[in-house]
């Protein structure tokens, strides 16, 4: 059994739900309630000692942090996330990074809420998402201004680099990020969104009433 513990909002479990779908591997999705501190619990703490999301059991192990899972699936199953060529993978895993290490981190809900409440007044939740997903995003539309860029952010496959960004763009639009901007991030968001795996993660199709 498969099983991936998870929060239907999280943008590191939508990165893996992203990744699991289209292999068509069939997985339990155990729900994390994030807004009531159930990551916190003694139960989660034991199977993810950073107290976050996403777990997934897999092969007997137990694996943390979306990135290393995505690369582990990649390895397991060869999906083709990653292209052959040296130069061309270290565009895929930029990309990628560019999005988990630089946008999401700044912007993960505790981090946020502690820096409104730091900033005595200056920042709402909503304004600190803004003002700091945006000009991420306004970095990774000029790193797809390059010639491998196509359907997607690295040709005419899925990436390791769609499957982090539309997570990132779900939260842009959730937190009024004008996307207006973003052609190039846009018109990749309606490919991922246009497939049926892909569609499927989606936190909408996930929500728990």
């Amino acid at each position: 059994m498969i099983r991936l513990y998870e929060y239907w909002r999280s943008s590191s479990s939508y990165r893996v739900r992203i990744g699991l779908n289209p292999l068509g591997l069939a997985y339990e999705s155990v729900q994390v309630e994030l807004t009531n501190g159930e990551q916190t619990t003694a139960e989660n703490l034991a199977r993810n000692p950073q107290g976050i999301v996403p777990t997934l059991e897999i092969d007997g192990h137990r694996l943390t942090q979306s990135l290393a899972i995505l690369e582990y699936l990649e390895e397991r199953f060869a999906p083709g996330w990653l292209p052959d060529c040296a130069q061309e993978r270290a565009r895929v895993r930029a990309l990628a990074m560019a999005v988990a290490m630089e946008i999401q981190p700044v912007c993960n809900i505790r981090v946020a809420k502690a820096a409104v409440a730091a900033s005595c007044g200056a920042y709402s939740l909503e304004s600190w998402m803004r003002d700091h997903i945006g000009p991420g995003l306004v970095a990774v539309e000029k790193l797809l201004d390059h010639p491998h860029a196509g359907r997607f952010c690295h040709g005419d496959t899925v990436s390791l680099a769609d499957i982090c960004l539309l997570p990132q763009v779900y939260n842009a639009r959730r937190w009024g990020v004008d996307m207006s901007q973003f052609t190039r991030i846009s018109r990749i968001e309606a490919e991922m969104l246009a497939l049926d795996a892909v569609k499927m993660a989606h936190p909408d199709a996930c929500a728990r009433v």
